[in-house]
């Protein structure tokens, strides 16, 4: 099957008619027409698919208990309203590479495997990457099981009326130990490779990144009758805050969002008594984002002394700075530079990957797909089919380079 029939095949899955976006959430319908869709892929091809006791579903040409798997793929879930090529770009392409180099008669030495990790946006649970993470031992059973999403609904319970056992969880590092390489193709969340020209490119690092809470508490109260001198009103110190964030990233040359909130009643003609607010930042080095979120926060603890408000800051989840494997990376740029001529960026990204997470454990590299708008987490996200199809050639010379030696 082609690249574009299979990417039209999987397009209707889980996009919402009113905003044109993806809501793919961990352990939803949406979730489990995308697991069928990957298993056809499989089962169309001859692959032997499994799921692991994490629910990440992988796709196996040889035998992985060889040792030394070459392995790609990304992930298939969304974020809220999220745009098309965010994680199914690299499953895609990952069945169209293979495709190609069997076109290519191409000879494998190493298994190849092709995966598809759970819940790597953490749109459901507030958590990225928990399929990973619970398989590189970055996320307890423990605390997976104290994940809930906005409705209550607990990360076992939600596995559970999906079919899976949510007591199976926890770290794999048997499986881990088969893999050698794994390499994860991606649409570029920024515009890099437009401004250079260039259709694909590799990537260097992830950027150190993480989310905090903040938790302004005031006194609720009646929005028409209370005069503003006697207000505990959260609102404002939150609000402040948030312009707060964008000065500090500003001076910091990084970057610093607060793009979720809560509110508490949450009525039109009521005072809040409690505004939550996320802060995702990230930064090209620790320091910098220390830096970014150490001034955001003493900033919000200023408005809400001010105010009267009581503030909690609580980091959710923390990656550092992420160098991928060198060797492999060299590997890469070697195969495509000087096997294929292509001129191909070694590139940083703030955005977090899978491969970011098992990069700990076994090593890892990243190819980029140019994105002309640079536009990512939004229905706007785009790449055009030449790219794509580049990217899944530039990732057959990849797999054919490691794998069929």
């Amino acid at each position: 099957m082609s690249f574009p029939s299979m990417w039209a095949e999987l397009l209707p899955v889980g996009r919402s008619s009113a905003s044109g976006g993806y809501r793919r959430f961990a352990w939803t319908d949406a979730d489990a027409d995308c697991r069928a869709w990957f298993e056809d892929q499989a089962r169309a091809r001859g692959l032997a698919h499994e799921v692991d006791r994490n629910g990440n579903q992988w796709a196996w040409l040889g035998d992985p208990a060889e040792g030394d798997a070459v392995v790609t793929g990304s992930h298939l879930d969304s974020v809220p309203d999220g745009g098309a090529f965010d994680g199914p770009l690299g499953v895609v392409s990952a069945f169209a590479a293979l495709d190609e180099l069997r076109g290519r008669d191409a000879r494998f030495t190493r298994p190849l495997g092709i995966v598809n990790f759970g819940d790597e946006e953490g749109a459901r649970f507030g958590l990225a990457c928990v399929g990973s993470r619970l398989t590189a031992g970055q996320l307890t059973r423990e605390q997976a099981h104290r994940l809930t999403d906005g409705d209550g609904v607990t990360l076992p319970r939600a596995m559970e009326a999906a079919g899976y056992d949510p007591d199976a969880i926890g770290p794999d590092p048997e499986r881990l130990a088969r893999i050698g390489a794994f390499v994860e193709l991606h649409v570029e969340q920024g515009r890099a490779l437009d401004l250079s020209g260039d259709r694909v490119g590799i990537a260097s690092a992830i950027w150190p990144h993480g989310r905090w809470r903040f938790d302004f508490r005031g006194e609720a109260n009646h929005a028409g009758t209370t005069r503003l001198a006697d207000r505990r009103d959260p609102m404002l110190s939150y609000a402040e805050t948030v312009l707060a964030a964008r000065r500090e990233a500003e001076l910091a040359g990084a970057v610093a969002t607060f793009g979720k909130i809560a509110v508490e009643p949450n009525g039109v003609n009521a005072i809040p008594s409690l505004v939550r607010g996320w802060l995702d930042s990230r930064a090209e080095d620790q320091s910098r984002l220390d830096t970014v979120v150490g001034g955001i926060e003493k900033a919000a603890r200023s408005y809400a002394d001010a105010h009267g408000i009581d503030l909690d800051v609580v980091r959710e989840s923390f990656t550092p700075v992420v160098e991928f494997d060198h060797a492999l990376r060299d590997e890469l740029a070697r195969i495509l530079g000087t096997d294929t001529g292509l001129t191909v960026p070694v590139l940083g990204t703030g955005a977090g990957h899978d491969a970011g997470i098992l990069s700990g454990s076994i090593p890892t590299a990243m190819l980029f797909v140019r994105n002309p708008t640079g536009v990512s987490h939004s229905p706007a996200e785009s790449a055009s089919e030449d790219d794509c199809v580049a990217g899944v050639l530039a990732l057959a010379d990849v797999l054919e380079g490691l794998a069929c030696r």
